[in-house]
């Protein structure tokens, strides 16, 4: 598995588009919300603009630097039938995902310490108050992710086909995970429907983390909801993934 991270860091370098997927974009995307959210009404909620824009930013690594990049990865390694190779030695399937997962995995907690660390420079976020539940938000993040990609990569056809198959998931958890707008200002019964989104829990957690005002009951809750979609995901994989080129 490390000598398979290894070859997949080394692709990733390699490869221009992908890279600035999960590189810079990331990073680039929550300036653009500055502007939306000198508009919104954060005081009534007891969130600041840098408490909505260091989950924002997280959640966009993890949506173009880890699931959409892993799309494009996983079905770039099954056409190329390199995949295909990869299970007649010695690697297990869920060690070869894995192993293909790991540079972006990577990337993504890298990319989500810088912008701890440059959130909490320019935007005054205080320390988390609830840092366990951060981290686990974070992990459930990445791990979710992967998954997901996995299941994306399935139905798509081929690498150019990744930017189609991934705009769902990717538009209706900014629109809808407290990404761009936190869950809690908006009306309760659309905030409830959202909340089952599956981006949604990990977000809920990271925010919740840094303010300290999630219940028990609210972190169990999306923590159950969390786990609920990872092992969705990972059913899904095991149960139709293709190794095979889609031709």
């Amino acid at each position: 598995m490390a000598a398979l991270g290894r070859a997949e860091l080394t692709l990733l370098g390699r490869s221009r588009s992908t890279l600035l997927t999960a590189v810079l974009v990331p990073l680039v995307l929550p300036v653009s919300l500055a502007p939306a959210i000198d508009g919104m009404d954060l005081k009534d909620a007891g969130l600041t603009a840098g408490l909505v824009l260091l989950p924002a930013a997280i959640g966009f690594s993890l949506l173009f630097g880890v699931y959409s990049a892993l799309t494009v990865i996983y079905t770039a390694r099954r056409e190329e039938l390199v995949l295909k190779r990869l299970r007649t030695g010695e690697l297990r399937d869920a060690e070869i995902l894995a192993g293909s997962a790991l540079p972006v995995l990577a990337t993504g907690l890298v990319q989500s310490a810088v912008l701890v660390a440059g959130s909490t420079v320019v935007l005054d976020v205080p320390a988390p108050e609830a840092p366990v539940l951060a981290v686990l938000g974070l992990l459930f993040g990445l791990v979710m992710c992967a998954a997901l990609a996995a299941v994306t990569a399935t139905a798509t056809r081929s690498v150019e086909s990744a930017q189609v198959t991934t705009a769902p998931l990717v538009l209706v958890s900014m629109a809808g995970s407290g990404v761009a707008v936190p869950l809690d200002l908006l009306p309760d019964g659309l905030a409830s429907a959202c909340a089952s989104l599956p981006l949604s829990p990990v977000i809920t957690l990271i925010r919740g983390g840094w303010t300290g005002a999630l219940s028990a009951h609210e972190a169990l809750g999306a923590v159950g909801t969390a786990l609920a979609w990872t092992a969705l995901a990972v059913f899904a994989v095991r149960r139709w993934f293709r190794w095979e080129p889609r031709r």
